[in-house]
């Protein structure tokens, strides 16, 4: 013991040694160099051959940096994307290691852009040395392709997309403008105005139009014709300037409508329905029977060699409660999609008939797996509707339940959390909107609207499968508990959000410098 105890003591008694600068003499710590850090500073410069000042090209319009050779970064002044923008443009860089990077604060029309960036090399003998030195930017203003080309006249524009739905709403826009935006189709336009029945989309090459088109008959059932204007030639050189305009047909069936199918389309769908709902819409349109739990696909080319409309669409949509529900054996799933339905026999009744009359109306219903006695739905009168549909007539014989319910409704649950925000936004496309003289009118109508289809995302996760969904910064973490407690109402799952919009500022610059 008393040996461990002086062995103890002569350890806290050792110091570390110290040796001197072979250049300048000064007592220092050992190092591989056996050189201060001043001394190894004056002899090695690690930052030699490494660019500090380079030139960068501006769009002052879209405020975009040049990548060479033609892609243009959109970027804010001091932000992560340009901080790894002008990283990336140093040459030479690989051969240090780069410990940090950070602006230096420039005045904003210095056209200067100042990046200090802390290095490390190693050098004689292995020592690694650090350093700091700062990288200047000379941002030149020079207007990219497109927006040279809106300045010098807005109008000139090469080739033109009209698309358009015969329908009532819009609500078929809201979902393309996010499939749109999701896959990044319309990048290339350099213009897009927004109209009553439809959207304009204009292009600066006809190439670019012709991608967008393919585009749209991937997504939705359309079809497309296309004509050119000539613009100018010269008769010397044989050149010809052309417009070309695309002209885009959305199919006018909508997710949630009531379709009576001509009896040819039902016979060439293995005699379904006729009397069938559209479930889904996206390059192929699902039609669903729900009395039977048939159902049939049906692509563009099937659809547009005979056209026909629906009986009814979801703005006739009527509320019901249900009184009561008896679940069948009968149930399929939709393969792939997960979408699951049950027949059932429900007896429901008007809510607007409450205090006027005591009716009860008994129907088949695919809600079997969702609706339970007490529960409100959402349905088509048919008892009370004034129909002249020709196609219904064409069907000798053909009786038309009381109702036909489509979808469970939360309208009731939804009034008591009505007002509190949702924990998830949209993207939406820069598009100018056509003025109108029904402005106020119009404007509540797309309020509506655009509340119905956010109701829709929440409700349908098949809908949101194909849409980026992004938290929403401005939502209070506190308010969670006073949205969802208690109420039996769908909402978009936190974990489906986009999971990039979770990083922290750190973890943010910590990637853009391994960039």
């Amino acid at each position: 013991m008393a040996e461990e105890g002086v062995a103890g003591m002569f350890r806290l008694q050792q110091t570390v040694g110290s040796v001197l600068c072979c250049m300048c003499g000064i007592s220092m710590a050992p190092n591989a160099a056996n050189m201060c850090v001043k001394c190894l500073r004056s002899q090695v410069d690690i930052t030699e051959g490494l660019q500090k000042r380079l030139i960068i090209m501006h769009c002052p319009e879209c405020d975009c940096y040049l990548q060479p050779p033609k892609t243009w970064i959109k970027a804010q002044l001091e932000s992560k994307e340009l901080l790894t923008f002008c990283i990336k443009r140093l040459k030479n860089l690989n051969k240090v290691r780069l410990v940090h990077a950070e602006f230096v604060w420039t005045e904003p029309h210095s056209k200067r852009i100042k990046v200090k960036l802390r290095v490390q090399k190693e050098v004689l003998n292995g020592a690694v040395l650090e350093q700091a030195y700062t990288a200047e930017y000379v941002q030149q203003e020079h207007m990219c392709e497109a927006c040279s080309r809106v300045q010098a006249n807005p109008d000139q524009w090469v080739a033109a997309v009209q698309l358009r739905q015969h329908v009532s709403h819009r609500r078929t826009f809201y979902y393309l403008e996010q499939l749109i935006l999701r896959h990044d189709a319309a990048a290339r336009a350099i213009k897009i105005k927004q109209l009553d029945k439809g959207i304009d989309f204009f292009f600066g090459n006809r190439s670019h139009a012709v991608k967008f088109v393919e585009f749209l008959g991937n997504v939705i059932p359309v079809r497309s014709r296309h004509d050119k204007q000539l613009v100018s030639h010269d008769s010397k050189s044989h050149n010809y300037n052309y417009k070309y305009t695309f002209s885009v047909e959305i199919c006018p069936i909508c997710r949630e409508d009531l379709i009576c199918l001509p009896p040819k389309v039902a016979v060439s769908l293995g005699n379904l329905g006729p009397l069938v709902l559209c479930t889904k819409v996206s390059n192929n349109i699902m039609l669903l029977d729900p009395v039977t739990l048939r159902h049939s696909f049906m692509d563009a080319n099937q659809y547009w060699r005979a056209p026909f409309g629906s009986l009814l669409s979801s703005k006739r949509l009527v509320e019901y409660i249900v009184l009561d529900i008896e679940v069948g054996t009968s149930s399929f799933s939709v393969g792939g999609s997960g979408t699951k339905y049950a027949l059932a026999d429900a007896q429901v009744a008007r809510v607007s008939d409450f205090g006027k009359n005591d009716m009860i109306f008994t129907v088949k219903t695919h809600l079997g797996h969702l609706l339970h006695p007490g529960d409100y739905a959402l349905g088509y009168d048919l008892y009370g509707a004034n129909s002249n549909d020709f196609e219904v007539d064409k069907h000798k014989g053909l009786l038309l339940p009381d109702a036909v319910l489509v979808k469970k409704s939360y309208e009731e649950k939804r009034q008591r959390k009505r007002g509190k925000p949702r924990a998830w936004k949209l993207k939406t496309m820069d598009m100018e909107v056509e003025n109108s003289a029904r402005g106020r009118v119009d404007e509540e109508k797309t309020n509506t609207e655009y509340e119905e289809f956010l109701r829709d995302l929440e409700e349908n996760p098949e809908m949101r499968f194909n849409i980026s969904l992004y938290r929403d910064k401005d939502y209070q973490p506190s308010e969670m508990a006073s949205v969802t407690d208690g109420e039996d109402v769908p909402s978009v799952p936190l974990e489906e959000l986009l999971a990039e919009l979770e990083l922290s500022d750190e973890e943010d610059d910590n990637e853009s410098m391994r960039e």
